[in-house]
């Protein structure tokens, strides 16, 4: 993969953000279910890094090292020909210049994009001071500045974070969080756990920068987000997890009432194999 190739692709990612359409991301979290979302035909395609880490064997909260989580997200952007961008958590390390040697990874296998939150990964209840959030979103920033791409930052804000009040000051703390990161060289804004349409209207009046919204059984439809002002949807790791369920669901037929209903609508083992073997010049 050249650089040129990759600098397209992440030139390609940043033009997305612009609309008219809201940009939906759908979460891989292997080669498989990348090359199947891009075959769907997707414009780009992030990854799940707790989707990643649960399908080899960690607990979420950057406990996958980095080079196993480097690699994997390595074979989904060498599989697909779209913008593949990728979470890479708190950035993998307690320094800015962790963060920005992981951004600079990131890069050199082909990604054009990344998630970076502001919560310890250690303590997820809790977060690092805006200041030092903003310096770690800089020095990616930097990073990719130094090696000529126009690397889509996705700064993360986990203010909203499940089991907090939701009030007046916690809302006006994230816009001034977000704000703070896009003027770090942030390009898109995050804020997870929020999906009623009265407070995505009140960030998306308030912020920089286009907002994401993170998918969920509570979310408004991506035709209200649309209205609402939302530019990006992603799913997280909802995907992985529905696959979750359907397992439990078709284990559970097959010992409860030994039928094997699961089957049908599978994808059958041509089909993957005619799926990989395409993305993979096969």
């Amino acid at each position: 993969m050249t650089g040129q190739s990759v600098k397209a692709k992440a030139e390609r990612l940043l033009a997305l953000h612009a609309g008219p359409e809201v940009l939906v991301m759908p979460n891989a979290w292997d080669v498989v279910s990348a090359v199947i979302l891009a075959d769907l035909g997707f414009p780009a395609i992030a990854t799940t890094s707790a989707g990643i880490a649960f399908a080899r064997g960690y607990p979420d909260g950057q406990r996958i090292p980095r080079t196993e989580m480097i690699g994997e997200i390595e074979r989904i952007a060498r599989a697909v020909e779209i913008p593949v961008t990728a979470d890479l958590e708190a950035g993998y390390g307690d320094g800015p210049e962790d963060v920005a040697e992981t951004i600079s990874l990131a890069i050199s296998v082909g990604v054009v994009g990344a998630n970076i939150e502001d919560s310890y990964p250690d303590h997820p209840d809790r977060q690092y001071a805006a200041a030092d959030a903003a310096l770690r979103i800089k020095t990616a920033r930097q990073a990719a500045d130094a090696m000529g791409i126009p690397f889509v930052i996705n700064a993360r804000c986990d203010n909203f974070r499940p089991g907090r009040e939701r009030n007046a000051a916690l809302i006006t703390d994230a816009i001034e969080r977000l704000n703070a990161y896009k003027k770090a060289g942030a390009e898109c804004l995050y804020t997870p756990w929020v999906g009623d349409a009265d407070t995505i209207a009140r960030l998306v009046q308030n912020l920089d920068g286009p907002l994401n919204i993170l998918a969920g059984p509570k979310t408004a439809a991506i035709g209200e987000l649309k209205k609402l002002g939302v530019r990006r949807v992603t799913t997280g790791g909802g995907l992985y997890r529905s696959c979750l369920g359907h397992l439990e669901k078709a284990a559970h037929e097959l010992q409860d009432l030994g039928t094997y209903d699961y089957t049908n609508g599978a994808f059958s083992h041509a089909a993957i194999d005619t799926l990989l073997g395409s993305e993979n010049g096969k």
